[in-house]
């Protein structure tokens, strides 16, 4: 009876948009997914347990926003129900829905996967080969030496190379995934493939686009 009966009936993906700005991607790919779920029209009202059910499910056979022709691993479902199931928390707290749905909801498990990785061989012969654009064989190879995620990378600046107590420079940085401070050796190789000079300052991978 305390709820505000004309917000309870506004558009809940309206609202989903307006956030978007304040999160990480992952947040973008929700919202779609949960758009092409109801077909473009939600309100805070259709927010049931049995709706948000029925999403957990439409996530583990969905296919890939970007290639129709794949599913989304049961990794990737597994990260966007915990999103979703964050945004639920945040709609109780603000009393947007009347009952705090997530206790009722169970989370998807994830998987091992086994991953690939780069041998030396591997990483000699990358750095052999042409590159039409020289940024971003240059990131490419950092990154490999350093272990710096691409978000990372593409936000590096010269300012956040230091030197680093047990001598020698790291980079000392947030991590855009995880928000944590981390502070990472760099070699003097990976120094010498990036020019380094005290002098620099502003990005250090100028010019570097996401999408390359």
């Amino acid at each position: 009876d305390f709820f505000d009966k004309r917000k309870y009936k506004a558009d809940f993906l309206e609202y989903f948009r307006n956030e978007l700005p304040k999160h990480d991607q992952k947040w973008g790919f929700v919202y779609q997914h949960f758009f092409n779920f109801v077909h473009g029209k939600c309100t805070f009202e259709d927010i049931t347990l049995d709706l948000c059910v029925k999403f957990r499910t439409y996530l583990l056979s969905a296919k890939q926003l970007k290639n129709s022709n794949r599913r989304v691993s049961k990794n990737s479902a597994s990260g966007y129900w915990s999103t979703f199931r964050g945004l639920l928390k945040i709609l109780y707290r603000h009393r947007l829905i009347k009952n705090n749905i997530n206790d009722y909801l169970d989370k998807i498990e994830t998987e091992d996967v086994i991953k690939d990785y780069l041998s030396v061989e591997d990483l000699y012969r990358l750095a052999e080969t042409p590159c039409k654009i020289h940024v971003l064989k240059t990131a490419s190879l950092f990154s490999c030496l350093t272990s710096l995620r691409l978000g990372d990378i593409l936000s590096l600046r010269w300012e956040e190379i230091v030197d680093f107590p047990a001598g020698g420079k790291c980079v000392h940085i947030v991590c855009k995934k995880t928000k944590t401070e981390d502070v990472i050796p760099i070699s003097e190789e990976a120094l010498e493939l990036i020019g380094y000079s005290s002098d620099e300052k502003g990005l250090v991978f100028k010019g570097l686009k996401r999408s390359w």
